[in-house]
């Protein structure tokens, strides 16, 4: 039976026909709410004591169990009586709430909030429209306790960011009438958020009343100023200034077509010019794609998908030229080190190799460095030799014509191919810096993030905390500015990364690895999210000495072979564990070497392998210096030293 759950206003359940679903009691009621905060992480028993009672009562811990069987009964009632729980499950010290994704209203609004972030107006109108009706009051009402409150109140500065959303894009499609009465409402019960103040005057202006406007941006410069001693930013300036000289992009003109209508026309007259074969269509199709590459998940998601059948239609018209420019022309940014769709990213090399081979003589050199450099790019952590030398004929090619876009490109690859060892952070801080002056030089907004990406990174491994913070607050302000909304996922990593790093205690870490594993889910990154929090939590728990216990079901990704002999440990398979360990593969060239080679280290030093303990050693040896895997900017295993000093202690070596 698909149970739903209702936490948009007070916490209730429906079974697969709609019904209500009796939930008992008020501490039932508040069992299954803190489950359902924890979003499908496991809470102990004894968490939800402290957290159901401020002082709890003898036989707390009996009254849990009984809330939970009575939980089960009521939201399973098929389930045979020995039958496991499969919704509500025991899982550790504690309790799971295993809902599907879609299963919470809480969830779905926030996917939907997250796609109408990079969609059009009209899609961003669809998606908001049924998921604000969702909310029924204050999220879990009812529930004063701190758990709830700090819950309560994310989700309802989401649920404002999305009615300030649907505002814009009321606005955006000619609605501005529609908009007023709801940033009307909006206003009155959030005086304090600027956005919304600028919204209203602007949905105002553009209904003609231009005297309303200014009204209301009086009204919210005296509110800030008489209550918070505040002067208003610099938004709400700039829009007063721009209405008193009706300027023209406040829209003075409400017939003035709006972006989407203007897309439309351009895309009209492009069908009507461009014949449906031409050449042209594919070049102009790459560019497109590039664009709706760094737009968010979904563009991700199909700039991926198109830009093989754009290559595949390009070599089939058999002009290495067209083609070789279609390949070079998706010159995306790249910053992880493991392909999203490696079968794709291997055809991508296959086909530059032939075009490259197919090129006449006297072709462009550019053209000839783009495909040098898509090489490099898509070869990344292979151990391909191709790769890192075609990385270096790109850069070549692209310092000797002087052209910034063809060598920050190049650069890119030059990046992925600075993994042949451990120890390479201080290389790549190089590239790293190198890119972001040339793109902010020459206006590649792109490639300053990549730029910027790529020194937090490398700080990171260094433990240079002050240095990667600069470059996580550079690449947000240009994030925000450029709308890369990608760009979120690592900066909310990377605040994880540095709990974790900087003395948390691990279970704080833990959690921030889960947030952030939140941002990553539906990103369009494959490559990045398969196996990402379970090896993080892994590599925290190793570090500081604690079991790897895991559920059976956890989805490793490619981090298996290095994961299995610590859950074997746990499991005190140890037989089971020393195999797998004798079976475990060099880890590949990426961000996540070291890390990977610290788990082995770890794993050899508890069954007492020395052949994957002197390997191990060897292999991190140059990275002494490092955070293992704080390089990703994603998650550490703790200082490379610590491993190394433990490696030397099981080894009878001096350290």
């Amino acid at each position: 039976m698909q149970v739903g759950f209702g936490v948009l206003g007070p916490v209730v359940a429906w079974d697969a026909a709609g019904a209500s679903i009796d939930l008992r009691g008020p501490r039932h009621r508040a069992v299954l709410a803190r489950l359902l905060v924890a979003q499908g992480r496991v809470v102990p028993v004894a968490r939800l004591v402290d957290d159901l009672w401020e002082d709890p009562p003898a036989g707390a811990v009996s009254a849990v169990r009984t809330f939970v069987a009575a939980l089960r009964r009521a939201l399973e009632p098929q389930r045979a009586p020995r039958q496991p729980a499969r919704l509500l499950v025991t899982e550790g010290p504690g309790y799971a709430l295993r809902a599907a994704p879609e299963a919470v209203d809480a969830w779905r609004f926030e996917d939907a909030v997250a796609a109408a972030s990079a969609a059009a107006p009209h899609e961003t109108l669809a998606r908001l429209d049924p998921a604000l009706r969702w909310w029924r009051g204050p999220a879990y009402a009812g529930f004063d306790e701190p758990w709830a409150g700090v819950e309560r109140s994310r989700l309802e500065q989401l649920r404002l960011h999305a009615v300030e959303r649907r505002a814009e894009a009321l606005l955006a499609v000619g609605r501005a009438v529609d908009a007023v009465p709801d940033l009307d409402a909006h206003v009155a019960g959030n005086p304090w958020r600027e956005e919304a103040w600028r919204l209203l005057a602007l949905a105002l202006y553009r209904t003609g009343r231009q005297g309303d406007a200014l009204a209301v941006l009086r009204r919210a410069r005296g509110l800030l100023r008489d209550q918070l001693g505040l002067d208003p930013g610099p938004r709400l300036r700039r829009l007063e200034t721009d209405i008193l000289r009706q300027a023209d992009r406040v829209g003075d003109d409400p017939g003035r077509p709006g972006a989407e209508e203007i897309w439309a026309r351009a895309a009209a007259a492009y069908d009507r010019t461009v014949s449906v074969d031409a050449p042209a269509r594919l070049e102009s199709t790459i560019g497109l794609l590039s664009g709706l590459a760094v737009a968010g998940p979904q563009g991700l998601e199909a700039a991926r998908d198109q830009r093989s059948a754009a290559v595949t239609a390009a070599e089939q018209l058999g002009d290495p030229e067209l083609t070789a420019r279609v390949i070079g022309g998706y010159d995306v940014p790249a910053i992880w080190t493991r392909s999203d769709d490696p079968q794709r990213a291997a055809q991508i090399v296959a086909a530059a190799e032939r075009t490259l081979a197919a090129l006449p003589p006297g072709s462009s050199a550019a053209v000839r460095a783009r495909l040098l450099a898509t090489i490099a790019v898509e070869s990344r952590g292979t151990r391909s030799a191709r790769g890192a030398q075609a990385a270096r004929q790109a850069e070549e090619i692209a310092r000797r014509l002087g052209d910034p876009a063809l060598l920050a490109f190049a650069l890119n690859g030059v990046f992925m191919q600075t993994f042949a060892q451990a120890g390479l952070a201080p290389a790549r801080d190089r590239i790293g810096a190198e890119i972001v002056a040339l793109a902010a030089r020459h206006d590649l907004v792109t490639f300053e993030i990549l730029g910027h990406l790529i020194r937090l990174q490398a700080r990171s491994a260094r433990a240079d905390f002050t240095g990667a913070d600069g470059h996580a607050a550079a690449v947000t302000r240009l994030a925000a500015r450029h709308g890369r909304p990608l760009v979120g996922v690592f900066t909310t990593w990377y605040e994880a990364l540095r709990l974790a790093a900087t003395g948390a205690a691990p279970q704080v870490a833990e959690a921030a690895y889960r947030d952030a594993a939140v941002s990553l889910s539906g990103a369009g990154m494959p490559g990045v999210e398969r196996g990402l929090l379970p090896l993080a939590l892994l590599c925290l728990r190793i570090w500081h000495g604690q079991p790897a216990h895991f559920a059976a079901d956890t989805d490793w990704g490619p981090y298996l072979p290095w994961a299995r002999p610590h859950v074997l440990l746990a499991q005190d398979c140890r037989a089971a564990a020393a195999a797998a360990l004798r079976r475990i593969p060099e880890p590949p060239p990426d961000l996540l070497f070291e890390a990977l080679w610290c788990l082995a280290a770890q794993g050899a030093i508890t069954v007492g392998d020395r052949g994957v303990m002197q390997r191990a050693r060897a292999a991190l040896a140059p990275a002494a210096a490092e955070l293992a895997g704080a390089g990703s900017g994603m998650l550490t295993a703790g200082p490379v030293a610590h491993h190394l000093g433990r490696l030397a202690t099981a080894l009878g070596q001096p350290h």
